[in-house]
């Protein structure tokens, strides 16, 4: 029986992403934009204002000086890091909860959709800078946004779930919409529209599995979908559909990373994965 309707209502239950993050992006892709430009968003949401000083006057920094002024950070962090975290901390309350259904504990989606983030963003300037190094950032922050909503339906349906993948060859999310009616890449399609976010945004998060033939010609689509392919290869808070997605060799192929690359971004993800909990512990988590 499909549950597609009962699981689109449960989007309303997650937090809402702040309403600056898409003003920050179209900032950050603007070339007359400035630093006091992004200084002066983040001051209107309060919460990213705290985090952001709270982060900057921590050890982590360990800034000579106390940091008292969205400001004063902004000039210190430089604009890349400043977009980061802001982003981060707008969005990453929905990514702590454990996923009892994925196998995840508390913590571990977001720690690892952190890491898998800044290596997208990474790999995307250095490996093909004219691609959109921030919204590859925030697309791969939120990929699996859709996991947080249906992954109760998972669990109580995993073991159909995992038939499909392990007998007749089912990625984990062909074999979720098999089963439940919906996938988690579809519903974080849905939770970005419903969040206002770019077309382009929605498109990237819904295929970052590559379900659509055609998104396998996008360049951004295809960074995401291959960093996401590298962080599953790490073994690390990957959860329970692991590795159950194709690998399209063709792929990393186009994007000229050969398995010297493939591993030289493994050791990437492991050092941006240790940042990662560190920061966590830091502005993510409930006592953060």
């Amino acid at each position: 029986m499909s549950h597609v309707d009962d699981i689109i209502k449960e989007i309303d239950a997650i937090a809402p992403t702040s309403r600056i993050i898409n003003r920050i992006l179209e900032l950050a892709n603007d070339p007359e934009g400035s630093i006091s430009d992004l200084a002066d968003i983040v001051k209107c949401d309060l919460t990213l204002t705290a985090k952001l000083l709270k982060l900057c006057n921590s050890a982590y920094y360990g800034f000579p000086v106390f940091v008292d002024s969205v400001d004063q950070a902004v000039k210190l962090l430089g604009e890349n890091r400043v977009v980061e975290l802001a982003v981060l901390g707008g969005v990453g309350q929905n990514l702590t909860k454990a996923l009892r259904g994925y196998d995840l504990k508390r913590g571990e989606l977001w720690t690892c959709s952190f890491a898998s983030a800044l290596l997208a963003k990474s790999f995307s300037e250095k490996a093909h800078p004219g691609s959109d190094k921030f919204l590859v950032y925030t697309a791969s922050l939120l990929k699996d946004i859709g996991k947080v909503v249906i992954e109760g339906y998972v669990g109580r349906s995993f073991a159909k779930i995992e038939n499909l993948v392990k007998k007749k060859g089912y990625n984990f999310d062909e074999a979720e919409t098999e089963v439940i009616g919906i996938n988690h890449a579809e519903l974080g399609g849905l939770i970005a529209e419903r969040w206002n976010f770019s077309p382009k945004m929605i498109y990237f998060i819904r295929n970052h599995h590559l379900s659509d033939p055609g998104a396998r010609e996008d360049l951004e689509t295809v960074i995401i979908y291959l960093i996401d392919t590298v962080s599953r290869m790490a073994h690390t808070g990957i959860g329970a559909d692991g590795l159950a997605y194709r690998v399209y060799d063709e792929i990393f192929g186009r994007l000229g990373v050969s398995e010297a690359d493939v591993k030289d971004l493994l050791t990437e993800f492991h050092l941006n994965h240790n940042i990662a909990r560190r920061m966590y512990h830091l502005i993510g988590s409930p006592t953060g």
